[in-house]
């Protein structure tokens, strides 16, 4: 299925405000670290079966991966840094930044499903 570049771009712009992928009109989680099972606004299912977003826990987890990776080669050209400050920068960027990042990986996710397949919907709410 071939897609617009606008449609991706404001998909992903949706997406970056936590808002659903398919209307922009209602918030993807309800509270912090909890996705809402479907939009409140369009009634697309947003809590999908069992695996469904590994994925995301995977993006997370590699977006860390790779943040921790650039912030350790900037810190091998601060010539006053000692290891144990640079460990400890290294320990804290990676306990941080996956909680930072956990809501919008998610996000981002749902958001690349709905341009490749589309996000099925709630027949109760039509």
């Amino acid at each position: 299925m071939k897609r617009d570049p606008r449609t991706i771009v404001l998909t992903l712009a949706r997406c970056l405000k936590l808002q659903c992928p398919a209307c922009g009109r209602a918030p993807i989680f309800g509270r912090p670290f909890n996705v809402k099972v479907r939009c409140t606004a369009c009634g697309v299912i947003f809590k999908r079966e069992e695996g469904f977003f590994v994925g995301a826990i995977m993006a997370n987890v590699v977006a860390t991966e790779i943040l921790i990776l650039l912030v350790y080669l900037v810190s091998l050209s601060i010539r006053n840094l000692d290891e144990q400050r640079m460990l400890t920068v290294l320990f804290i960027v990676g306990l941080t930044f996956p909680l930072a990042f956990y809501h919008h990986s998610w996000s981002l996710w749902l958001g690349l499903d709905h341009l490749i397949e589309g996000l099925p919907r709630d027949e109760k709410s039509k």
